[in-house]
Formats: C-alpha cells, structure tokens, sequence
C-alpha cells in the first residue's frame, strides 16, 4: 500500500472520528454548530476515504478505515468524555488493529 493511500486513509478516519464527537456534542440537533462541524467532516471524510480507494482494494482500504476510526473513537470517549476502559474493552480494539494490520500484510 503506498504511502499517499494511508495518509488519506488516515485522514478519512480522522475526519469520520471527529465528526462523530461534533454527533455526540450536537445533543441530537440541539447545538447548530456541532451539526455543522459533523456535517462538514463526515463529508470531508468521505472525499477522503474515496481518494484512499483508488489506491487499494475496496475490502481493505473501507475496513481499515472503520477499524481506525473505530480505535481513535474508543481513545476520543475515553479522553474527552471520561467513558470508561475495561479489559474486555482494550482487547476489543487490540483485535480490531490487529485486524487492520493482518488486511495490510494480505
């Protein structure tokens, strides 16, 4: 994979992850602003996790996109809303980029 497709691909899951904080901030639509900003970014997010597919395989590339923004949300809760770590939930996300890492090597 080159370098160029997981710089997007990071990018894109970035956006996805942010965006879902503007979602959980936005009270449902109460807060314009935060409706705003993960209308923006998911969108931007999309564009980017398009680009990244020109350069990968479909399989790979959306995985691993959902698998990062899956492991910064967890990080993102756990940092900005003191949700909670447990052992059961650190394993979960250990599988998940291990998963990401093994579609990498395939």
């Amino acid at each position: 994979m080159k370098m160029m497709t997981l710089l997007l691909a990071l990018s894109a899951a970035a956006c996805f992850t942010f965006g879902g904080v503007c979602m959980k901030l936005a009270d449902g639509v109460q807060n314009a602003a935060a409706v705003l900003g993960f209308l923006v970014l998911f969108a931007v997010g999309a564009v980017l996790q398009s680009l990244a597919m020109r350069g990968g395989e479909l399989g790979v590339i959306y995985v691993m996109i959902l698998g990062i923004e899956a492991a910064f949300a967890f990080s993102l809760g756990v940092v900005l809303f003191g949700e909670s770590v447990s052992p059961a939930k650190v394993i979960g996300v250990m599988v998940i980029v291990s998963g990401i890492i093994l579609l990498r090597q395939a």
